[in-house]
């Protein structure tokens, strides 16, 4: 959902853009189909989709299986689905991507006001990747410095969604869920899951997510 309301917020202004995914041993690939869908109906150039195993590390519950996706509602402290350093490591590629395309201009989805506790989210954060991109690269120092774009981080889901309409996103191409089935599907119960359903309700907008039973928390 933010990622590709953060696609079609690019687009709108005038970038011609390029996706890029990470298959990053997650317990499904559902999103990964939805976002072939979503880059190619908001007219991506290019759609990367890079294979590189964080499952192997563990420590998530999103690549470790003997870990339980939590479904009793928003907790104190950084959640179990956490996946360490997986957004530093997506910036990274993109970074390297950007800088391969003579691309000044990376956008980010993360948002802040419903970012569930995860560190990489905060505006700290992508001020802080700024500034090492900056000094890391050779475009950089040599005068063509790259901006990080987080356009949605102060928003909450439900402005996102309102966005997104306008720009028109459809999301029931997207896929949000920390457990979809093979088709998609959500469970309606992990708090990616929640937060949706209450960015619906906050938007006023009727929910297009197809959940795996009619019936849920």
């Amino acid at each position: 959902m933010d990622s590709a309301t953060v696609l079609a917020l690019a687009r709108e202004q005038g970038f011609r853009t390029y996706a890029l995914s990470l298959d990053y041993g997650q317990r499904h690939l559902a999103e990964l189909q939805a976002a072939r869908l979503v880059a190619a109906a908001l007219g991506a150039a290019e759609h990367e989709i890079i294979r590189l195993d964080l499952g192997r590390f563990g420590g998530s519950a999103l690549t470790d299986r003997a870990i339980e996706v939590p479904t009793g509602g928003a907790q104190a402290g950084i959640p179990l689905t956490y996946v360490p350093a997986r957004n530093t490591v997506m910036l990274s590629l993109a970074l390297s991507w950007a800088e391969a395309l003579s691309a000044q201009h990376i956008f980010y989805g993360a948002n802040a006001v419903d970012y569930s506790g995860y560190p990489d989210c905060r505006p700290e954060y992508v001020a802080a990747f700024e500034r090492m991109a900056n000094l890391a690269t050779k475009a950089a120092v040599e005068g063509c410095p790259t901006q990080i774009h987080a356009p949605i981080i102060a928003l909450g889901k439900g402005d996102i969604i309102r966005t997104g309409q306008r720009l028109g996103v459809d999301y029931a191409m997207t896929v949000s869920c920390y457990q979809a089935d093979d088709a998609g599907r959500a469970c309606g119960r992990c708090d990616a899951c929640r937060i949706r359903a209450q960015g619906f309700a906050d938007a006023g907008v009727a929910d297009c997510t197809r959940y795996q039973q009619p019936e849920r928390v």
